[in-house]
This record gives C-alpha cells, sequence and structure tokens, in this order.
C-alpha cells in the first residue's frame, strides 16, 4: 500500500471539515494526519460556547492516532470547508512537536499547495526531556 499523495490527504482533511461544529468561528477546519506506517486519522475542530474547551482540528486527528496506538507521523494536513488554507495554532503547533518534524501541508491564496516543516514553524519548541 502507498501513502495517500498530499492532495488526497488534503481530500482527506476537507471531507473532515464538514463534520466541524464551529457557531462561534465559522471557520470548519479539517486535518488528516498520515502516520509512520501509512495510516491516516482525520480529525475536526470542536467548538465549546466556553472557549477554552475547543479542541482543533489537528488535535482531534492526532489524539485519534495516539488513542489508536500511534506515535510515528510523517505528514499532517489542514484545510477550511471553503477548501481554503489554514495553519495549525501555537497549541497544536506544539502538540505536533512533541512527536517530531512533522510535515505541515496546507493552500495558499491561490490553492496550490505549501509545505513547512514543524521545526521551521515552532523553532525550539518545549521540551521537558532532552
Amino acid at each position: 500500500m502507498t501513502d495517500p499523495s498530499d492532495e488526497e490527504l488534503i481530500e482527506i482533511a476537507l471531507g473532515a471539515s464538514k463534520n466541524a461544529y464551529a457557531p462561534y468561528s465559522k471557520l470548519n477546519v479539517g486535518a488528516a494526519i498520515l502516520t509512520e506506517d501509512g495510516k491516516v486519522f482525520s480529525g475536526c475542530n470542536i467548538e465549546n460556547s466556553s472557549y477554552g474547551l475547543s479542541i482543533c482540528a489537528e488535535r482531534v486527528a492526532i489524539f485519534k492516532a495516539i488513542s489508536e496506538g500511534y506515535k510515528k507521523f510523517k505528514k499532517i494536513a489542514v484545510i477550511l470547508s471553503d477548501n481554503s488554507g489554514i495553519m495549525p495554532c501555537g497549541a497544536c503547533r506544539q502538540v505536533l512537536a512533541e512527536y517530531g518534524d512533522i510535515e505541515i501541508i496546507t493552500l495558499d491564496q491561490k490553492g496550490g499547495i505549501v509545505k513547512y516543516k514543524l521545526s521551521n514553524l515552532l523553532p525550539n519548541s518545549f521540551r521537558l526531556y532532552k
């Protein structure tokens, strides 16, 4: 089995964004994370009227993967339901950094695929251990 292409990962994230619960921000976000084993887990953002209890799509996707026993990841796609790009927030970047220098895939303003290494987006991330 081959890994999904970047375009396929974006499509999976786009599909996940359709399940978002975002009555406050009106931003329906989807994410799809690819494990080292080639398995894909998706997630969407879920808001709450107590804003601090909301959770981003990226964390839903990675937490689903971790809860199924996966802890090594290659890349994650993040997309809005209108098929435009969005970047992971700082909290999501820090959570992702726990599991390595994952590649972030999203879209630019013209709909082209852009990729970033997490270490470029969050240099010197917090580490409790060395």
